[in-house]
């Protein structure tokens, strides 16, 4: 995700993030890995979740004392950070416990929900199909959906003008073969350039940045432009950018999906009552979200500023706030869309994907709410 402030880690736990992360390598490199809004380094935090902000809290006893949730301090999940805040969550989940993890980077949050650390989390779409396809369909299935768009080309208007303009220029991406990193290499394609997809070189210069620096990069002219997700685009707006294409524009109905929820499979086949809790304080807090959305975008500025000690200056929220669709849909096809343009462009060998979405409690919990129910786009468990 965009790349947040870091929380400092302990030595020993960074120590051990920096041996993972080598280990995973080949992984980065040879498939989706990561989500495209931070570092490939994670950074954690723990704590319990506040008791429901409003309304009384269920009284049902569930099957566990405890959930771990995962998420990232970024403005694409703001459902778990307006849920957590407004106690939606804690709300449906009675006396069963919150323990919450934040994380900068996808790779390490599916480490976490591989190892046990964290049950449930917010990540994008990219992580979720490498975790699944890495651990040949055992380790997690997609259970919702959470935020469509907020990622823009932006670019130099003194040297870019139009599309036909990018010929030639160096272009950024957060990571070799993450979501933004595919769909730039995706558009070069269809345009008819030539790009090797791992070095980057060719008719557009693909470089590969990380968001925290990306700003500074273009400042000094090290780069031309940006495909990005939120804030990073409206921080190098901020830097004298202009926004030549929103991804949306590219998607049927302009959706495609950047946050969705994952689950372990072990945790959903021990507690599917506490996955459906969730789920239905997820449905609630979209629901309210979009009903309140300037409380609900300063709620999740105060989160990202707990969790990261710095909050977004209005003229980097609001634009990016503005771009992100709150939602409970997944976007199945446009998931499977996006590994078929990795497929494409040489990055990744062509993932099988059957099962990965299991949708029976979220459209249990939209039935019982009156909301139309979501598809897997034959991609659900069968």
């Amino acid at each position: 995700m965009s790349a947040q402030p870091r929380i400092p880690a302990p030595r020993a736990s960074r120590r051990r993030r920096l041996v993972a992360a080598a280990a995973a390598l080949p992984i980065l490199f040879g498939a989706l890995a990561a989500c495209g809004y931070g570092s490939s380094k994670s950074d954690d935090t723990a704590s319990t979740a506040p008791a429901a902000a409003s309304g009384s809290a269920s009284t049902k006893k569930l099957s566990t004392d405890q959930v771990k949730i995962g998420y990232f301090p970024n403005l694409t999940h703001a459902t778990a950070l307006v849920g957590l805040k407004e106690g939606f969550f804690q709300q449906e989940l009675g006396s069963t416990k919150i323990k919450q993890s934040t994380f900068n980077a996808g790779p390490a949050e599916i480490e976490a929900l591989n190892a046990g650390s964290i049950d449930i989390g917010w990540i994008g779409p990219s992580p979720s199909i490498n975790g699944y396809t890495q651990s040949n369909g055992s380790s997690l299935k997609i259970i919702s959906g959470s935020a469509s768009g907020g990622v823009k080309l932006v670019v130099n208007p003194k040297k870019i003008k139009s599309i036909a303009d990018l010929k030639g220029k160096k272009i950024a991406t957060p990571q070799l073969g993450n979501t933004q990193d595919v769909a730039l290499l995706n558009f070069i394609k269809s345009k008819g350039w030539k790009v090797d997809a791992q070095s980057g070189k060719g008719d557009v210069s693909v470089v590969r940045t990380d968001n925290s620096i990306t700003p500074q990069a273009y400042a000094n002219g090290s780069i031309d432009g940006a495909w990005v997700p939120e804030p990073t685009a409206s921080k190098l707006v901020d830097e004298g950018a202009k926004v030549l294409l929103d991804e949306s524009s590219l998607w049927p109905d302009k959706q495609f999906v950047i946050t969705n929820v994952i689950v372990s499979q072990k945790f959903l086949t021990a507690h599917p009552d506490v996955v459906e809790a969730v789920l239905r304080g997820s449905v609630k807090t979209n629901a309210w979200i979009n009903a309140n959305p300037d409380k609900a975008k300063s709620d999740a500025n105060d989160q990202i500023k707990a969790l990261t000690q710095k909050s977004l200056p209005a003229s980097q929220l609001d634009p990016a706030w503005k771009s992100i669709q709150i939602l409970d849909d997944p976007l199945a096809s446009t998931a499977k869309a996006e590994a078929e343009h990795a497929v494409s462009a040489g990055l990744l060998k062509a993932p099988k994907l059957d099962g990965i979405y299991d949708l029976t409690l979220l459209n249990k919990v939209l039935k019982e709410q009156g909301k139309p129910t979501v598809s897997a786009a034959g991609l659900g468990t069968q």
